[in-house]
């Protein structure tokens, strides 16, 4: 499975929906806290592209040393339509400043120094070290999941459903013409988390793994075919 660190810096670097919270600091538009962009540098700091007028980069400019602390949240929801689509959360607190040095017309770039980071997603909660946080990598199918699940859920509903021919007691009494709808709702190098939800509205995770890691799209494609042969049998 993925460690909570990679998870973290997975979100980071996902397309998830984030902000940035400073303590004291009054936004009227809580869209003004959604930074443009965001990354993460060789040290492991969280790098975030804001307006150059917004409140937030102002308040990174008067700062003095590690006076300004802040909070990056971000909320992880699932890219198709499935019950409980919060995947999870995560958060990043530590010590704002902005970055000197010229970028984008109208645009200041800050340095979000990590002191402590946060999960709580579909594997459980847990606390990250900023070390952890600094020496690991993201998933490598972080740019590509949300287009993949779609699709997986759109062009490829039929197969989804025959995976739950491999959950053994847990489908034993459900016939074929009433198998449990089967939606991919999170993806990664590891494998494939999917939800299941039966005629009476409940449902259940299950998660398959693939036989090895993979490493890109081509590797994730053999996986599928793998996981969707070994369903069929």
């Amino acid at each position: 499975m993925p460690s909570a660190a990679e998870r973290t810096r997975t979100l980071v670097q996902s397309t998830c929906s984030a902000a940035l919270l400073v303590p004291g600091l009054d936004v009227i538009r809580p869209d003004h806290l959604v930074p443009d962009s965001r990354g993460i540098g060789p040290e492991g700091d969280v790098f975030l592209l804001f307006p150059a007028d917004s409140a937030v980069a102002r308040a990174a400019a008067h700062a003095q040393g590690d006076e300004l602390t802040a909070v990056l949240e971000i909320i992880d929801v699932a890219p198709v339509s499935v019950p409980h689509r919060i995947r999870g959360r995560a958060r990043i607190s530590g010590w704002l400043t902005s970055v000197p040095g010229p970028t984008e017309p109208g645009r200041t770039m800050l340095r979000l120094e990590v002191g402590e980071a946060s999960i709580d997603d579909l594997w459980g909660a847990e606390d990250i070290e900023p070390d952890a946080f600094r020496d690991v990598e993201a998933d490598p199918l972080v740019s590509h999941e949300a287009e993949l699940l779609q699709h997986l859920h759109t062009a490829h509903s039929e197969q989804m459903e025959t995976l739950s021919t491999l959950l053994g007691d847990r489908t034993t009494d459900t016939c074929s013409t009433q198998r449990p709808a089967a939606v991919p709702v999170a993806l990664d190098r590891f494998g494939l988390r999917v939800r299941f939800v039966e005629t009476d509205g409940a449902c259940f995770d299950a998660r398959f793994e693939f036989p090895d890691p993979v490493r890109d799209i081509s590797e994730l494609r053999r996986a599928m075919y793998t996981l969707f042969e070994a369903a069929s049998c």
